[in-house]
């Protein structure tokens, strides 16, 4: 939804189209496949062209960004309970069968991986970052819209951004 909100705004952004909408997000993926594979061969000639544009980095590859640019970093925060259902439900889509017995575990996994991420955006004067809950996303997506703006610089269409947000998609909450 993030990706969605800066398209929505006027930022550009870096996607290849290769995936197509589904189930589970029928309003279409933002991937760029370079991205995928920043932790297999250090391939990074992509990020000259990627200066100025949104461009969907999951949090595990965060780590792999070369410190030569820097980066100003939206993170997504999304409650862990929703993650694990979220994508509980897109095994079972592909006919997998998920192993709910062992979400604890993969929820003190998330928890270890998201505070190892954090302090490594801290520590590295290459990132600004700034969080945004999902949940605060999709309940008040008019502020969130101007938090991020504010953080970009201020040149975005806030009220398109804000357009973006689907309660209906958020099919995964908690509460």
């Amino acid at each position: 939804m993030a990706m969605k909100m800066l398209d929505a705004g006027g930022l550009p952004t870096l996607r290849d189209g290769l995936r197509a909408p589904d189930e589970s997000n029928p309003k279409g993926y933002y991937e760029f496949e370079p991205v995928k594979r920043l932790d297999k061969n250090g391939h990074t000639a992509w990020l000259v062209d990627a200066r100025g544009k949104a461009v969907k980095i999951i949090s595990f590859l965060l780590t792999f960004l070369p410190e030569t640019f820097d980066y100003q970093v939206v993170f997504m925060e999304r409650n862990l309970d929703e993650v694990l259902a979220s994508q509980n439900k897109m095994l079972v889509a592909r006919g997998e069968r998920p192993d709910t017995a062992n979400d604890q575990k993969m929820r003190q996994v998330y928890e270890q991986h998201l505070e190892k991420v954090d302090r490594f955006l801290q520590h590295r004067r290459c990132f600004t970052k700034l969080t945004v809950r999902y949940r605060d996303a999709i309940e008040n997506p008019a502020a969130e819209a101007r938090r991020i703006n504010k953080f970009l610089g201020r040149r975005l269409n806030v009220e398109r951004m804000a357009a973006v947000a689907d309660r209906d998609l958020y099919r995964n909450r908690t509460e």
